[in-house]
């Protein structure tokens, strides 16, 4: 399908930044089948504008599912090198309300509304300098490290990296040809692929089973000269841990990031059917109250307003739960809080009185527009 869109004027300067904390909506130009269960979905602004962020960031989609609206962050696959578009890579989860939706439905030339980037997980904010990185990745954990490992590829950077991605067999691995090329024809980048299982690929003769320390030891026997960066399910990341730790790795040196938002979001709705116990009977902490449901509970810090809202029993549209989807937003009535948030919620929205339960933790007796 052909969009109409404006193209840039390569002759011509280069058209404004675009603006992290501006409501924008992108345009859908182009979709990608990754593998089997895996997609990527290509975006460009409507209006002449270049991207700007660091490799590794993400941005939060808004979308209309089903009458309701959802935000999900996604980290972004795409290079700041490349501005004119930027893409995510989506990995369909059972029973993931956003990423089985965006399989399904979304199309090249839809529009979607979105915000950001955000996030600090990037080698090039966290360790620009550092001369050697082992980029550790599992699943759909692949797409802030392809993020950054593209851009050190436009580059030129000359950096030494090591990139280890595991997956549940060769049909699973995300940008398998990509990352192959980036070995072949860029000095310094080394690629190697960890499958639980052969599969159907009955020529696989890769490595088999799950990363150890032995197996670590022999893809990249430096290991401890080089600064880390691991993403993928949690499982996965405490192993990546613990590996490191029992060799002995300073961990100063080791740096993470999760996106599993669907998985997130069902240990939100497991935290919301937590019986009511004596929260409004607690003479504690401070007063919290609802207006449209009239529920009163206690809240006290370091507790959230989210997190002593669901412990009553209430149910409470969330997701990220650390201030970065922007899910939970609700318009604050009375009251004060203290708010660390993740890049989920603009400026003017707080301006306009609007907070984020998730990282909110009161101040003072709070009533919220619920």
């Amino acid at each position: 399908m052909t969009t109409t869109l404006t193209l840039p004027d390569f002759s011509q300067a280069a058209p404004s930044a675009w603006q992290p904390g501006v409501d924008d909506t992108v345009k859908c130009v182009g979709i990608r089948q990754e593998t089997h269960d895996v997609k990527t979905f290509v975006f460009r602004s409507i209006e002449p504008r270049r991207f700007a962020y660091h490799p590794g960031q993400f941005l939060t989609l808004e979308l209309n599912i089903n009458g309701e609206t959802v935000n999900r962050c996604y980290t972004l696959s795409s290079t700041p090198t490349r501005p004119d578009t930027v893409s995510i890579t989506v990995k369909r989860v059972p029973g993931g309300v956003v990423s089985n939706w965006l399989h399904d439905n979304l199309k090249v030339g839809d529009d979607v509304s979105v915000l950001g980037p955000s996030g600090e997980f990037s080698s090039f904010s966290l360790a620009p300098n550092a001369p050697k990185y082992l980029y550790l990745s599992a699943g759909s954990g692949v797409t802030p490290l392809m993020s950054m490992s593209r851009a050190h590829v436009d580059m030129s950077s000359n950096r030494d990296i090591v990139f280890l991605h595991s997956a549940r067999s060769p049909s699973d691995v995300i940008f398998a040809r990509e990352l192959q090329a980036m070995s072949r024809h860029q000095p310094g980048f080394r690629h190697a692929v960890i499958c639980e299982r052969p599969g159907v690929d009955e020529d696989y003769a890769g490595y088999l089973g799950y990363l150890s320390a032995p197996m670590l030891e022999l893809i990249a026997p430096d290991y401890k000269e080089r600064e880390v960066f691991c993403c993928g399910p949690a499982p996965y990341m405490t192993a990546v841990k613990n590996v490191l730790q029992s060799l002995g790795f300073d961990m100063t040196h080791y740096h993470e990031e999760s996106f599993s938002f669907e998985t997130l979001n069902a240990a939100s709705e497991e935290t919301a059917d937590v019986p009511a116990g004596d929260a409004d009977s607690s003479s504690d902490g401070f007063k919290l109250s609802f207006t449209k449901s009239d529920l009163v509970v206690s809240c006290q810090p370091p507790k959230t307003l989210l997190a002593a809202a669901k412990e009553a029993g209430m149910r409470f549209p969330s997701s990220c739960s650390q201030g970065l989807c922007g899910t939970c937003k609700t318009k604050l009535v009375s009251g004060e809080v203290d708010m660390k948030h993740g890049g989920g919620i603009r400026q003017r929205e707080i301006d306009q009185g609007w907070i984020l339960p998730c990282c909110s933790i009161p101040k003072t007796d709070v009533v919220l527009d619920r």
